[in-house]
């Protein structure tokens, strides 16, 4: 139950609700729309709550050739639109900014970031422009905002680049912990989109797998919603291991 993963004297020291939901907690495996059921089954705020999905898996994240990072559009979006910002040549910006990019150039653009206005969720780059971008490795990097090309975010289709991350296209890279966090859409999504987007993901997650790994992949995936709990999925690699 939850006290197996948080002490009792935590869960009385919780508001009522967080203490309801984490009372009907549970560490078992299930399928995913039990799942899913079980996550419906908290009580939640007022607010569209966004549902997240977490994998644990059995990467060395201090390995290069074992980092699992890259990005996916989801079946049925994530509900959230995203700023999204084009570093481009001049013939270009443009069609960039008629695919719902918020700004789009070359060295001015960079010049401008590099003074501090950061006020967008992605940054794209044409090849022919990480020349002029990748000074601001230093201070793009930290916020993971810095383009790249195992991300998608680094493509000579800037335009299409540009439109399908302002439509929600998800970014998804391990942490040094070897764990990935990712959205999967909003509470008031349908059981059915919230559920194509779950197996999309845990398809796109076991593809990336690196060939550099032994052993066991995906270790634990886990179901959450901003503010509640998280419910358990059953992934048979991971049933087999437990």
């Amino acid at each position: 139950m939850a006290e197996d993963t948080i002490s009792k004297a935590k869960i009385r020291a919780m508001g009522k609700r967080h203490r309801g939901n984490f009372e009907k907690a549970t560490t078992d495996r299930l399928d995913p729309k039990e799942a899913l059921a079980k996550l419906r089954g908290f009580k939640v705020p007022k607010f569209d709550q966004t549902v997240e999905i977490c994998f644990s898996l059995g990467i060395d994240p201090k390995q290069a050739d074992q980092a699992v990072r890259g990005s996916v559009a989801l079946p049925a979006g994530i509900g959230k639109s995203k700023i999204v910002i084009a570093f481009c040549q001049p013939e270009t910006v443009k069609d960039a900014l008629a695919a719902g990019a918020l700004k789009a150039g070359g060295e001015d653009l960079v010049a401008e970031v590099n003074k501090g206005w950061m006020d967008f969720d992605v940054a794209v780059a044409d090849p022919s422009m990480m020349r002029v971008v990748s000074p601001l490795g230093r201070v793009l990097g930290p916020k993971g905002l810095m383009p790249s090309p195992k991300a998608g975010t680094v493509t000579k289709d800037v335009a299409q680049a540009v439109k399908d991350y302002a439509a929600g296209k998800v970014e998804y890279r391990n942490d040094k912990t070897g764990n990935i966090h990712a959205p999967l859409g909003k509470w008031s999504f349908s059981d059915d989109d919230l559920l194509k987007n779950l197996d999309h993901m845990i398809e796109v997650i076991e593809k990336a797998k690196p060939s550099s790994v032994k052993g066991l992949y995906i270790k634990k995936i886990a179901l959450s919603g901003t503010m509640t709990p998280s419910v358990l999925i059953a992934h048979t690699a991971a049933a087999e291991s437990a």
